[in-house]
């Protein structure tokens, strides 16, 4: 019996990388897409390639049942119409092929007002970034009531994970580790939602599995460790080699910087995140997870940060 077979477009992203490796973990044929292979995982057969040319994603997409749209664009890229315009690349290259395309959503398109945010919440996002990733969604909803494709649309907090750089993580709350110095994002008491990438990985490929049991369109609200500053805090305390003066990053030092700095401009738009709780529920896809499907919030932060310690050579 053939495995099945996925495709990757965007293999080196965060979500890429980690969405690779859970799929051949799980046994499928696994096919990466990008301009270079810059995190080579074991088991993926690579494709050189340019998501700005429709015909090479079309030739490495081939007769692929399963696509992984994990390409995003710098954050301050996202506006005059490129974030959209990478969708409907993406879209054209499916064609009217009935593929299954999986798509990483996030918060952005609800109000700073919704407490519990369950896929079937209306969508009233309050930033330029939000109309955006709405737009977004809405090609992909375009697509597959015309019946080109069918969308899965999984939706997760904050990326953290091993093998992860340019988040949360090492730009803020442990830049200064080797100062043993850890600084807290987000405002005390207040949860914030973190998703673990290992785990985000593991449900794509989950969704994927189940898909014939989806309708054409459908969202799905990943919980993964909705937390305080405290909590993580403690987690990552207890995780470390070595001991650590813990603080609040002050949060106003990236609209300072974002008075010359367009990509922090945009990131402190989005301030209301960190103060104000915003918890993911699904309890369909926590049935289709699982109950023991989430890997245990001190281990994955313990696999976050001790590599992370170790690689810095943080002083003993």
């Amino acid at each position: 019996m053939s495995k099945p077979r996925v495709i990757v477009i965007g293999i080196n992203g965060h979500v890429g990388h980690h969405a690779a490796k859970a799929f051949v973990a799980a046994g499928w044929e696994v096919t990466g897409f990008g301009r270079s292979n810059r995190q080579p995982v074991a088991g993926v057969r690579f494709v050189q390639g340019d998501a700005d040319d429709v015909e090479s994603m079309r030739a490495a997409i081939g007769e692929i049942d399963v696509v992984v749209n994990a390409l995003n664009l710098p954050y301050h890229h996202w506006d005059k119409g490129r974030k959209e315009a990478l969708t409907e690349r993406v879209i054209a290259a499916l064609g009217t092929s009935g593929k299954t395309l999986l798509f990483p959503g996030n918060i952005y398109n609800y109000a700073a007002t919704d407490r519990v945010v369950t896929p079937d919440l209306p969508q009233r996002p309050q930033t330029p970034r939000g109309e955006i990733r709405v737009r977004v969604e809405q090609l992909y909803r375009e697509a597959a009531a015309r019946g080109d494709i069918q969308a899965l649309i999984l939706r997760a907090g904050d990326f953290y994970g091993p093998e992860s750089t340019g988040d949360w993580f090492d730009l803020v709350m442990l830049a200064q580790a080797k100062k043993r110095k850890l600084q807290l994002m987000g405002s005390k008491g207040v949860g914030h939602a973190w998703a673990y990438l290992p785990d985000v990985g593991r449900a794509f490929e989950k969704l994927a599995w189940h898909r014939k049991e989806l309708g054409a369109f459908e969202t799905f609200h990943f919980a993964g460790n909705y937390v305080t500053p405290e909590q993580l805090g403690e987690a990552i305390v207890a995780a470390t080699p070595v001991a650590l003066k813990v603080s609040m990053f002050p949060r106003w030092v990236i609209g300072a910087i974002g008075l010359v700095n367009p990509m922090m401009r945009e990131i402190d738009k989005m301030g209301y995140l960190w103060e104000q709780p915003m918890e993911l529920r699904d309890p369909r896809l926590d049935a289709i997870l699982g109950p023991d499907f989430a890997t245990p919030f001190a281990d994955a932060v313990a696999e976050t940060v001790v590599p992370f310690f170790k690689a810095h050579k943080a002083a003993a």
